[in-house]
């Protein structure tokens, strides 16, 4: 009796994987924006993969460019992982059409299969970065985050990276496999 208890436990088992150790911070509500090839985009589209958000504008002067040079840099160190999405959200929806979003994302090699530019209605933009996402509050919106956010596939905040800081990119991508192949 006793070896088929263990028999039985040992089946339970396996092909169960070991939870990330990462914690959750929070969760993405629903949400759904106009992507850079004008259609509808929802996050429904997000659920079962694991994903990157930002926050900039196609006309940044200061952080986007290298904000978009590092999410590049994510995106082609982890093309081996099917189910990871990076996704980009003007906080300038005014100036930041389809158009605009799709010239930027074709500017910094964006694979339309792997990284979504989206824009769409300045309060529900402010909302969502600053209640769902935590990343601030600011008067103007071009004064935006330059952190990225790591969700998995349950829409949980997993971790916040510095784009700007020494080896932060290096930890996300760290965290992304962690979560690929844990979750």
């Amino acid at each position: 009796m006793q070896r088929r208890s263990w028999l039985l436990a040992a089946i339970a088992l396996i092909g169960c994987k070991p939870k990330s150790k990462l914690p959750e911070l929070g969760s993405i509500p629903p949400f759904e924006f106009t992507n850079q090839e004008g259609t509808a985009f929802a996050s429904s589209q997000l659920n079962g993969k694991v994903w990157v958000a930002d926050f900039f504008f196609t006309n940044c002067p200061g952080p986007c460019p290298r904000m978009a040079d590092q999410l590049k840099r994510v995106q082609q160190e982890t093309g081996d992982l099917k189910q990871l999405h990076l996704v980009s959200i003007t906080v300038d929806p005014d100036r930041d059409t389809a158009a605009a979003l799709e010239s930027y994302a074709r500017r910094f090699g964006a694979l339309p299969e792997r990284w979504t530019f989206l824009t769409g209605r300045k309060d529900l933009i402010r909302n969502l970065m600053s209640e769902s996402f935590y990343l601030g509050f600011a008067e103007s919106m071009q004064e935006h985050s330059t952190r990225f956010v790591l969700v998995d596939r349950h829409m949980k905040i997993r971790g916040f990276y510095d784009s700007f800081a020494k080896d932060s990119i290096d930890k996300l991508i760290e965290d992304i496999r962690d979560l690929h192949d844990r979750s």
